[in-house]
């Protein structure tokens, strides 16, 4: 799965890390660990990071043809 994040955190004001962390109620490490790749977060957190963002699920995360075998 691709993540748009990190684009994302940088259009909605320039967002640290640790304050859109603090938004969703995760640690920064949770949220590195998204924009990395390494962690595909829940859906309930997925719908609060796109409402913080003011976006959509679909366009923060992006399935990849590796996800759909």
């Amino acid at each position: 799965m691709k993540t748009t994040l990190r684009r994302f955190r940088f259009d909605r004001g320039e967002l640290s890390q640790q304050q859109l962390a603090e938004m969703v109620s995760v640690s920064r490490n949770t949220i590195i660990s998204i924009e990395r790749g390494d962690y595909a977060p829940s859906v309930k957190l997925a719908l609060r990071l796109a409402k913080v963002l003011k976006t959509t699920v679909e366009e923060l995360f992006i399935l990849e043809e590796k996800d759909h075998a």
